[in-house]
């Protein structure tokens, strides 16, 4: 177990890390841009909104992907603990 070993465990789970955080980052990507245009049509100053509307749909968004979520990141979790033995000295 050398250090390609290790290096491609942390590609792994960096790459698990990016697929389960990419789905709520892009949903609050996408409706920061969608409020800050309705904001800028209809002159609404409020700095709140857009925060508010983000973090339902982000919260929503983790609850319902939450078992898919939860199954990708045991999977990950089991195989770096199994595997945790060998690569120890």
């Amino acid at each position: 177990m050398g250090q390609d070993y290790l290096a491609t465990k942390m590609a792994n789970t960096l790459v698990t890390m990016l697929i389960l955080s990419g789905p709520p980052l892009a949903a609050a990507v996408v409706l920061g841009v969608v409020v800050g245009f309705l904001q800028a049509v209809t002159q609404i100053q409020d700095q709140t909104l857009p925060q508010a509307v983000k973090l339902v749909v982000v919260v929503v968004l983790v609850i319902t992907l939450g078992p898919a979520f939860s199954a990708l990141l045991l999977a990950e979790t089991s195989t770096i603990l199994d595997e945790f033995p060998f690569v120890v000295p």
